[in-house]
């Protein structure tokens, strides 16, 4: 129970008793004025009865806010004809029939409580026209109207505060949800802040892997190639190109390696664009595997963005180590395609080739070069025949250094 229904409930309890008690102190006065020996007769048992009806009211915990019951129905009504009774007998009674103005609306139904207001209003009526009817009709339109319009007020007032009721509750009903929702979604966003750092870690390690495949792993294929070659000539000068060219794959896949590891660009993309890069990548390849290789670049030539200038070349040097590796191929061709709003790169060679439906175990060179492309939205088609060679083309949106 809040302040105010506490305060209400008090003075509908006690206020009958002060009312009655004014009422009565002031009749006492004015009994030889306006009291017959009949009237005076009759005062006593009638307050007693009003004594009596508000000590069985508090007893029976009538003042109390909450619904209309039947015993609230009856206080108000009882109480409602003594206040008549009483102003019948001394019209200073109707200060105590008064209170039928304020808890109508506490004490009935709101039919009933019009017909209480409209009853009190009678009574005070009665009690200021002093036995003249023409002004009893007036008082009792004036005292009707006031509390019909009091009583509209008031059921308005009850109902805007039964609103603001309503939408106080309704809002620490959506706080306590929202409350809720925030704490879910801190927990979510913990969540999500651990699993995007999984998923980093994990990118990373397969960003690593890549690298590593595409630079440490080519490098050293090539230097065993070199160094068997070495091993195999029985000319000494042939022998000490073949020991050169491994001590230079090793130095470019050391310093390969540790751009990776600072996830910058390939070293052959400092200081040329990518056409320049992959004309350098094959001409170094063909030297090494000894291989017959042809570049050829169609369309314009447009500056490219660094990751898919990176992109593409490493996916030329995979296939062309996967060419020297595993083809054993006589000549090889690479084609760089400037098409508009797409760039390609083609990598062919006339080697064994392989069973793409046969082979179901692709390794990590071609998995890796799919990865690489897709991660530009790009794609990586492999054409391959047993004993018709192999071509690997890659597709991915240009976009330029811009």
């Amino acid at each position: 129970m809040n302040i105010e229904d506490e305060l209400r409930e008090r003075i509908f309890r006690w206020g009958p008793y002060g009312l009655l008690a004014l009422s009565t102190v002031i009749t006492l006065f004015t009994v030889d004025e306006l009291m017959t020996p009949a009237k005076l007769y009759a005062l006593g048992p009638t307050v007693a009865a009003a004594l009596a009806l508000h000590l069985w009211a508090g007893a029976a915990g009538v003042h109390r806010t909450g619904e209309v019951s039947v015993s609230k129905g009856v206080y108000y009504g009882l109480r409602t004809l003594l206040g008549l009774v009483l102003t019948v007998l001394n019209p200073f009674y109707s200060i105590y029939a008064v209170q039928g103005y304020f808890d109508s609306h506490d004490m009935l139904a709101v039919r009933w409580a019009r017909v209480g207001l409209l009853v009190t209003a009678g009574t005070m009526a009665y009690g200021q026209a002093a036995g003249v009817w023409a002004l009893f009709a007036a008082l009792f339109v004036l005292h009707a109207g006031l509390a019909l319009t009091f009583e509209h007020l008031g059921a308005k007032a009850d109902l805007d505060r039964k609103k603001k009721a309503e939408t106080i509750l309704a809002l620490e009903e959506a706080n306590s949800r929202l409350e809720e929702a925030l704490t879910e979604n801190a927990a979510l966003h913990d969540q999500l802040i651990v699993q995007a750092r999984e998923a980093g870690v994990a990118d990373e390690r397969r960003r690593l892997a890549a690298e590593i495949h595409d630079t440490i792993a080519q490098a050293l294929t090539g230097i065993v190639t070199q160094l068997q070659a070495a091993a195999d000539s029985p000319d000494r000068a042939a022998a000490q190109a073949h020991l050169d060219r491994a001590t230079t794959l090793a130095r470019t896949g050391l310093g390969e390696a540790r751009r990776s590891v600072r996830d910058l660009s390939p070293a052959a993309l400092v200081h040329d664009d990518l056409p320049g890069a992959l004309r350098k990548t094959v001409a170094d390849w063909s030297q090494s595997a000894a291989v017959p290789a042809e570049f050829t670049v169609t369309g314009t030539v447009d500056p490219l963005h660094d990751e898919i200038q990176a992109t593409l070349l490493r996916i030329a040097q995979e296939a062309l180590t996967n060419a020297a590796k595993h083809a054993h191929a006589t000549r090889v061709g690479v084609t760089l395609s400037y098409m508009g709003d797409e760039i390609t790169l083609d990598v062919r060679d006339d080697g064994r080739g392989f069973d793409l439906v046969a082979d179901a175990t692709i390794g990590f060179g071609l998995t890796g070069m799919r990865a690489r492309a897709e991660r530009l939205a790009g794609t990586v088609d492999i054409e391959s025949e047993p004993g018709y060679g192999t071509a690997v083309s890659a597709r991915v949106p240009l976009v330029d250094h811009a």
